[in-house]
């Protein structure tokens, strides 16, 4: 017996590399996010040699607005990915719950449905269009149990064409000023939705990081049948970060909205690719568990910058959607490198 329980239990060579195989992984986990800041760093410094407009008061306050609304996106999608899940549909929401708004405020002269709803229970009802999309599509992944990546991308494509049907194919303009405001409303001559996706990324990580719920979404995300075990309400708690990641899409959708002075037929489409390169390179993992706020939005900043620089440089769009899908394969296996984990 005695021999028995000396060859199964581990020596205290094997306690002490696991003990600094943990460490190490978290160590290599925090410098793969922390990583973005002086390769944003670099870039700021490399676009400021190349072209004496990048660091002028107003490029900078550009690059900033030009990303609030992909910003919010992202945070939803990295409150998702973090339990575990995907939501591939968000982009779609970002055209459709503000299309719904504004369809409901115009006139049927301007193609609205004539009702001429108040602008701002047109702005509650966007929100609240993200909220019920988010809940349907929670219901079908976390009480149906279908597979998240099939639910959303169909979901993607449904209300994608019913944006196209609903719209006519056109391009909505006229909007109240309320639809707006937080893109042309200032504060520090920043405009508010840089300042709101600021807050909500400040109370996203402050929730996940001291507030138990934050910390069950990790646990879930990382190991659902231990979640369970502990007796955390695990269906529950995914069907809310479904619900809230809708919210966040569909105030993204609000913020594009006012950015770009109208909403397209078109609105959103392609821009999850950008999410998840934001998301990916900022250290939020596909697998769940892992991630932080402060790494999403270096990620966002990282796009944002990018984006400025070849747009400076007059590069064409599809080259820099070609680089977009090069920075997340070299996420990825950065991500492979310092987890030491297979991807599913």
């Amino acid at each position: 017996m005695a021999d028995t329980k000396a060859q199964s239990a581990p020596g205290p060579t094997a306690g002490k590399q696991e003990g600094r195989a943990a460490p190490r992984s978290v160590l290599l986990r925090k410098a793969r996010e922390l990583s973005l800041v002086p390769a944003l760093i670099v870039l700021v410094v490399l676009g400021a040699v190349l072209n004496d407009d990048f660091l002028t008061e107003s490029n900078l306050i550009g690059i900033l607005t030009s990303s609030a609304a992909l910003a919010m996106v992202v945070l939803a999608e990295s409150l998702v990915l973090i339990s575990g899940k995907f939501d591939l549909s968000l982009e779609s929401v970002v055209g459709i719950a503000p299309a719904l708004g504004a369809l409901l405020v115009l006139p049927a002269a301007k193609s609205g449905f004539g009702t001429e709803w108040p602008a701002w229970l047109c702005l509650l009802a966007i929100l609240a269009a993200g909220a019920v999309l988010g809940t349907f599509n929670g219901l079908l992944v976390v009480k149906l149990k279908l597979n998240a990546f099939i639910v959303t991308l169909a979901m993607l494509i449904v209300l994608r064409g019913l944006l196209v049907g609903a719209t006519k194919g056109k391009t909505l303009f006229d909007m109240p000023d309320a639809f707006f405001t937080v893109a042309t409303t200032t504060f520090l001559h920043v405009p508010m939705s840089v300042w709101i996706a600021a807050v909500a990324f400040v109370v996203a990580g402050l929730v996940l990081r001291y507030h138990r719920w934050g910390r069950a979404l990790y646990a879930i995300g990382g190991n659902v049948d231990a979640a369970r075990a502990a007796g955390i309400r695990v269906d529950r708690i995914r069907l809310g970060v479904y619900v809230i990641a809708g919210v966040l899409a569909a105030a993204g959708g609000i913020m594009y909205t006012g950015y770009v002075g109208a909403i397209g037929a078109n609105q959103g489409e392609n821009m999850i690719f950008t999410v998840f390169a934001a998301a990916v390179i900022g250290g939020i993992s596909l697998d769940g568990g892992r991630g932080t706020m402060f790494g999403a939005v270096t990620g966002v900043l990282l796009l944002g910058v990018v984006k400025n620089m070849l747009t400076l440089a007059q590069v064409q769009s599809f080259w820099i959607d070609a680089i977009y899908g090069g920075i997340i394969l070299l996420a990825l296996m950065i991500a492979r490198v310092t987890t030491g984990r297979a991807q599913d």
